[in-house]
């Protein structure tokens, strides 16, 4: 095996890696308040995530560098950029209640922590087993629509129990059924949400409920195609 191959497979996981060291300065975000950092840092994460299963393809990591894991990796730095960071900025901007937030907290942690290790949390017919553990996603809306503690707290619990729930929802880039309309969607979805993260804190609040089109969307999909027998 040449040596530049080597190499380009080693920067594929370390452009990986990099998504520990960018969780991090999440964290020293949240814990100083700069909340608007905090999703900057994530949508910086977000991206890494999107690209780095293409360059380790390119790459051939797995024939190059058999010995290393890339799939643990990319596991690990995903429990720390879509839990831990989203859960810890919901705590610190005082978006859980202060008597039990602690508790409501760790549900999704524990929740997710299963989520995470589960070996069929990814279906053989292209779907993800359960919610997917898009804390990041539910921490934006709460922290831009400044919904109250005990309505965040509702939505924490409820999608903590719908990560055991015997449910499928869409794994976009894969669907067997609606791909090119859940990619196109997903892809305008994020546009507006990279746009509303940029002006954070003072995101239209208008643009920020229109954008919810989409999660209504993946969910309302995600359910149909089950009940009728499509996934």
């Amino acid at each position: 095996m040449s040596l530049g191959r080597r190499a380009a497979a080693w920067a594929v996981h370390a452009y990986t890696a990099s998504g520990a060291v960018i969780a991090l300065l999440a964290l020293v975000a949240a814990a100083e308040h700069r909340f608007g950092d905090v999703f900057r840092w994530l949508g910086l994460a977000l991206f890494i995530d999107c690209t780095d299963g293409t360059l380790a393809r390119a790459a051939d990591v797995k024939r190059v560098v058999p010995q290393y894991d890339g799939a643990r990796l990319d596991d690990i730095v995903d429990y720390m950029t879509y839990v831990v960071v989203p859960i810890f900025l919901l705590h610190q901007a005082g978006l859980l209640p202060p008597e039990w937030g602690n508790w409501v907290a760790a549900a999704p942690l524990f929740a997710s922590a299963y989520g995470f290790c589960r070996s069929d949390a990814k279906t053989e017919d292209h779907y993800f087993r359960g919610f997917p553990s898009y804390w990041n996603v539910i921490a934006l809306y709460a922290y831009a629509l400044q919904t109250s503690p005990a309505v965040t707290a509702a939505w924490v619990l409820v999608l903590s129990a719908l990560v055991f729930a015997p449910l499928k929802f869409l794994y976009p880039s894969r669907a067997p059924y609606f791909r090119t309309s859940s990619i196109t969607l997903g892809a305008i979805w994020g546009a507006v949400m990279a746009y509303a993260i940029w002006t954070l804190p003072d995101t239209p609040s208008l643009l920020v409920w229109a954008s919810l089109a989409y999660p209504a969307y993946y969910c309302g999909m995600s359910f149909w195609l089950q009940a009728t027998g499509r996934s």
